[in-house]
């Protein structure tokens, strides 16, 4: 077959297999026919694979950090419930109030959200209760 302009059009090997399957009607009755692909949506934001991923492997969303220390005040509770002994207690609070004093300042990314200074005594007196 010769174009218009006088080229023999090139099909490359793929693409004549493309269209003999076409032409034999593979494609036709396929699962899915007629609804769109998963994961084509949304690829106009630039973080798509990234988001693909996380879900994909069934992770969290990371949180900005300001969010992410008042979520771990909220769960400290259960962030020592494994704990065995109390200095590694110890060790684990002061180093959350660290991190805590640190976003007090510097600017942290996410919204400004203020976090108070974990009692260190008050978290170790919860955990013993608790252990008890």
């Amino acid at each position: 077959m010769i174009c218009e302009n006088g080229w023999v059009p090139y099909e490359s090997w793929v693409d004549r297999q493309i269209r003999e399957a076409i032409e034999r009607g593979d494609f036709d009755n396929l699962p899915g026919q007629g609804r769109p692909l998963k994961g084509l949506n949304g690829r106009d934001d630039e973080n798509w694979w990234v988001k693909a991923y996380l879900e994909r492997e069934q992770l969290p969303l990371p949180l900005p950090t300001s969010l992410a220390l008042r979520k771990e005040v909220m769960t400290l509770s259960e962030t020592l419930a494994d704990i065995t002994d109390e200095e590694s207690v110890r060790q684990i609070v002061r180093d959350l109030n660290r991190r805590i004093a640190e976003s007090h300042r510097i600017r942290v990314d996410g919204p400004p959200v203020v976090i108070g200074i974990v009692d260190v005594e008050q978290a170790v007196a919860d955990w013993r209760q608790r252990r008890s």
